[in-house]
């Protein structure tokens, strides 16, 4: 796939459409969100995070005809069995309120002494004529509760990262670009898109 000089993102959650904007702005490509553009949010039916990326990626380039940079993510907590996993935004409910969802964690977790968890976040890049890049990252860490920090969003205020002591919630967000799931994946799509552009 060449690289695009216009890109929808294909979300409707602001923090995320927020992140990815910033993470893209270093290589010159001017993004759009698919609310912005009045695009319908696609039912997600697959069963992965790769499988939800490309269906909503695909979705957007088609009802765009546009690229489209499709993003699924969740929150894996091991004790949870991978719950909630790429269900974790419909944990938070029909409000997208995560307070919710995160005390549904910490009320399952109960006292059971394991807080691994992991982030992972899937992207797709679909362009109108059917091409796609799909990349995969994740993170590792440990959750503490209460929530700490008001940056972020979604699961951010109970996840500490490995080998740091702040949430992704207390984090300078250019601290977490460096780290992220989301900042992992996208090191793997502008390794593939974006290099020869920029060098």
């Amino acid at each position: 796939m060449r690289r695009p000089d216009r890109i929808v993102i294909a979300s409707h959650n602001p923090g995320k459409v927020r992140e990815i904007a910033e993470l893209l702005e270093p290589h010159g490509v001017a993004v759009a969100a698919a609310a912005a553009l009045g695009l319908p949010e696609p039912e997600e039916t697959e069963a992965s995070f790769a499988g939800n990326a490309e269906l909503k990626a695909r979705a957007a380039a088609s009802a765009s005809g546009l690229p489209a940079l499709a993003d699924d993510s969740g929150l894996c907590v091991a004790a949870l069995a991978g719950a909630p996993g790429i269900y974790s935004a419909r944990w938070a409910g029909p409000d997208k309120d995560f307070a919710v969802a995160i005390e549904r964690i910490r009320r399952e977790l109960g006292n059971n002494p394991d807080r691994r968890a992991h982030f992972v976040c899937a992207l797709a890049l679909a362009s109108p004529d059917g091409d796609l890049v799909a990349v995969e990252g994740t993170v590792h860490g440990s959750l503490t509760f209460p929530p700490r920090g008001s940056r972020g969003f979604g699961y951010d205020p109970i996840f500490v990262p490995e080998g740091h002591r702040q949430t992704f919630g207390e984090m300078d967000p250019a601290a977490k670009h460096a780290i992220s799931h989301r900042a992992h994946a996208f090191a793997k799509l502008v390794a593939s898109l974006f290099a020869g552009a920029d060098a």
